[in-house]
C-alpha cells in the first residue's frame, strides 16, 4: 500500500497544493471524517445518528481552523458548541449516551483530525517542501520495512494479543529502515532538490518517527481488539478503512511537527 499511497499524496502535496492551496485542508478534513466516522460506527462505540453529525462537523473543521489560523475565538465558539450540544445530547437520552460513549466521541473527534493537521502546519512553513511528506515517509517506511523483516526473521511476537503477526525482529527492521530511509530522503533533498540538511536531527526523525508509528499501529490495534473487528472499514479493498492505512500516521505527523519546531533539519 505505501507503494500506491505515497505517489499519490506526494503528487496531492506537491503538484496540486501549490496551484490550489485549499485542496490540502479538503483533503485532510475529508480524510479525517471518514476515520472519525470509522472510529464510532465499525466499533459499535457509538450509532447516535446526531451525535455522529456532531462529531464529524468538528473533525472536518479543524483542519480548516490549522490552515487559516483563524485564532482561538473562532475555535472557542466551535468547541463551546459542540461541548454544549453532547451535554444536551446525553441529558435528552442519558440512557443511551453515557459519559463513557459522550467522552469517547469528543476525544477522536478532536485528536484524529488534530493530529492529521499537523500536515498543514508543517505545509505552512518556510521549508514545506521537504518538511511535508516527512510524516509519511517515516511512517509508511517503517511499516513496510516492519513487514518484511517480520515476514523474513520474525520468531519472537511483539504483543499476541494485539497483532498476532507483529514479531520484535519486524519491530527492529522497521526502527533501522526507518532511519536509512530517512537519510536517504535526506539525500535526495540535499542533493536534488538543494536544500541544506543536518542528519544528525534528520537520523532522530526516523528513529522517534517508527517508535511511535508502531505504538499508533499497536493503539488502533488495541481498538480493534477491543471492540472485536478486523477492520475499521472496507473503503480499500482488501486493506481495510482510513484508520487501518493511517493509524501509524496520525501519530506520527505531529510528532514530526513537534520535531521540526524543536530541532530543525532544513535550511
Amino acid at each position: 500500500m505505501a507503494v500506491i499511497w505515497i505517489p499519490l499524496l506526494l503528487i496531492a502535496l506537491f503538484v496540486v497544493y501549490p496551484v490550489f492551496p485549499p485542496m490540502l485542508p479538503i483533503l485532510f478534513a475529508a480524510v479525517s471524517v471518514i476515520a472519525v466516522h470509522e472510529a464510532l460506527w465499525s466499533t459499535g462505540f457509538l450509532k447516535h445518528p446526531r451525535i455522529s453529525v456532531y462529531a464529524l462537523i468538528m473533525a472536518g473543521l479543524i483542519p480548516f481552523w490549522a490552515f487559516y489560523g483563524t485564532g482561538v475565538l473562532p475555535a472557542l465558539c466551535g468547541l463551546f458548541v459542540y461541548v454544549v450540544l453532547l451535554f444536551a445530547e446525553a441529558i435528552a437520552s442519558h440512557k443511551q449516551v453515557t459519559l463513557e460513549k459522550m467522552g469517547g466521541t469528543f476525544f477522536l473527534s478532536l485528536v484524529i483530525p488534530f493530529f492529521l493537521s499537523a500536515f498543514l502546519r508543517l505545509g505552512q512553513m518556510e521549508q514545506w517542501r521537504g518538511y511535508v511528506a516527512l510524516p509519511l515517509v517515516v511512517a509508511f517506511i517503517s511499516d513496510a520495512f516492519a513487514l518484511f523483516a517480520g515476514m523474513l526473521f520474525g520468531r519472537h511476537k511483539l504483543a499476541p494479543e494485539l497483532s498476532p503477526k507483529k514479531t520484535v525482529e519486524g519491530a527492529v527492521g522497521g526502527f533501522l529502515g526507518a532511519i536509512v530511509c530517512t537519510l536517504l530522503y535526506g539525500v535526495l533533498l540535499q542533493f536534488v532538490f538543494g536544500f541544506q540538511v543536518r542528519y544528525l536531527p534528520l537520523a532522530l526523525y526516523g528513529a522517534l518517527g517508527s517508535v511511535v508509528s508502531q505504538l499508533g499501529d499497536l493503539s488502533f490495534s488495541y481498538i480493534k481488539r477491543e471492540y472485536g473487528i478486523k477492520d475499521f472499514g472496507k473503503i480499500f479493498p482488501g486493506h481495510g478503512g482510513v484508520l487501518d492505512r493511517f493509524d501509524s500516521v496520525i501519530f506520527c505527523a505531529p510528532l514530526i511537527e513537534l520535531l521540526v519546531r524543536i530541532l530543525p533539519t532544513l535550511g
